[in-house]
């Protein structure tokens, strides 16, 4: 992957390549559920322990191979363990719980030893190859690079997903050896030697080839996150999702969408979102971790852990973040900052403004240009403005702050104290004209000969308007 980050902790979707493998083997409802680490185990282990903590986990030793994997992770669990094991990897993002399901089915229906997922594939290049003997039986698997070239010809592979009778596995693992090419313990040696033994192996196919299609660099992870994209808008396109543009549109796992809810071109949904009944998002628009109410509609614009309530707009070009909540039928509007903003019913915060850390009530209005001060370089303040409050443009709110109900406050104002229910604020200074000040102070400026001309013109217009009164008099 050429990356700092182990592969298995790369996202599609929302979630890790790993946090997808212990999804679908969750699905089993296991009675234990054991990762085998190596590679930059620490970052793998602490990641582990966000998502799925009660998983036990098992380090593999200096031997190498998928083989001494599997023994380390059986040394994790109790002795003389009986049932059934599953191996599955933390690099086949697509697998689903539903196809390990059928696979412990088909193990446990067998009665098998060993039971593998198989699939027929156009190109089976550098996969081990599912060998069978003339009444189809399997009796082994070949490594791609151990395989003879009648063994190359073969296109059923192993996907490397088994269910094991517990007491064969541990058997064939102790006599596991690395006479191969790669000089590993082979865990498909472990077929080969049930099948020397006399046990019964069988093959489950999957005629779904993604579900098998691991991750080795950057080109497989974007392969299987798009068609994950794919195959997630697909199902929420036949829920009763409308999706305009498909293609540009990306919709995390754990992204909830009722039905109605229409997605335009550009818009992403990261984990943690739910949109309601009949809300529209786009096009252009990113949410992470936020909650969209019936009938809204968030336009061009960017949220992380907002909440818009039911037939509220947003934006366009708005950044809601962490704490905002956006009342029914409420307005945040072109080049909107909000941040830990509880915004009211009927609200409106029209364009142009900053609300940090802010309680705004039922039905008032943010004049353009407002800036809630909330931040006086040390520590953070909050501002409450009650209901049906008319805050004039270009107001400045120096928090700590309260706003009466049924206040005003002078567009231009910098507001500073707190202003009582019904009351007009007025802060700011008279305004005084210095007559002839840019012709003094910027001669031969543009600015100058423009006022210059002015002044000139305004000469002739007064000396015309004499004149005809003049003669009017006359």
């Amino acid at each position: 992957m050429h990356s700092r980050i182990p592969k298995v902790l790369h996202p599609i979707a929302g979630r890790s390549l790993l946090g997808h493998a212990l999804v679908a083997a969750r699905n089993l409802v296991p009675d234990e559920l054991v990762v085998v680490v190596r590679h930059q185990r620490d970052q793998v282990v602490a990641h582990l322990a966000e998502i799925d903590s009660k998983a036990l986990i098992a380090d593999q030793d200096e031997v190498p191979g998928t083989g001494r994997a599997v023994a380390c992770g059986l040394a994790a669990l109790p002795a003389g363990l009986s049932g059934t094991v599953v191996v599955t990897y933390a690099d086949v993002p697509l697998l689903t719980g539903e196809t390990l399901t059928e696979l412990v089915r088909a193990h446990q229906a067998g009665p098998a030893a060993v039971t593998v997922l198989t699939a027929e594939v156009p190109d089976p290049t550098g996969y081990g190859r599912v060998l069978r003997d003339d009444a189809g039986t399997v009796i082994g698997i070949v490594e791609h690079r151990d395989a003879d070239p009648v063994q190359l010809g073969i296109r059923e592979i192993n996907s490397g997903i088994y269910a094991f009778d517990a007491v064969v596995l541990a058997a064939a693992l102790a006599r596991l050896d690395a006479g191969n090419d790669q000089g590993e313990l082979y865990l498909t040696d472990v077929l080969a030697l049930a099948h020397h033994d006399g046990a019964a192996i069988q093959a489950v196919r999957t005629d779904d080839l993604w579900q098998v299609e691991g991750v080795n660099d950057r080109l497989q992870l974007a392969a299987l996150g798009a068609e994950l994209n794919r195959r997630l808008l697909a199902d929420w396109m036949r829920s009763g999702v409308t999706v305009i543009d498909p293609a540009s549109t990306w919709v995390d796992v754990d992204v909830q969408l009722a039905a109605d809810v229409t997605l335009l071109p550009g818009t992403q949904l990261q984990a943690g979102t739910t949109v309601a009944a009949g809300a529209i998002v786009g096009p252009d628009t990113t949410l992470s971790g936020c909650q969209i109410g019936p009938e809204a509609r968030v336009v061009r614009s960017h949220g992380s852990g907002a909440r818009v309530e039911a037939g509220a707009t947003v934006g366009p070009f708005s950044y809601l973040r962490a704490g905002t909540v956006l009342g029914p039928d409420g307005k945040i509007g072109a080049f909107v900052e909000t941040k830990n903003a509880v915004i009211g019913a009927g609200s409106k915060v029209p364009h142009l403004t900053y609300a940090g850390d802010a309680t705004i009530g039922v039905g008032t209005n943010i004049g353009a240009a407002t800036i809630f001060a909330n931040y006086d370089g040390e520590h953070k303040h909050h501002t409450t403005i009650g209901d049906h409050v008319r805050i004039g443009s270009d107001t400045i709110l120096v928090a700590p702050l309260t706003i009466g109900d049924g206040a005003y406050t002078a567009a231009g104002s910098a507001v500073t104290d707190d202003v009582p229910a019904g009351a007009l604020a007025v802060a700011r200074g008279r305004q005084h004209n210095s007559r002839g000040w840019v012709e003094k102070s910027r001669p031969g400026t543009a600015s100058a000969q423009a006022a210059a001309q002015a002044r000139e013109d305004q000469i002739r217009e007064d000396q015309i308007r004499r004149d005809q009164a003049g003669e009017a008099y006359d």
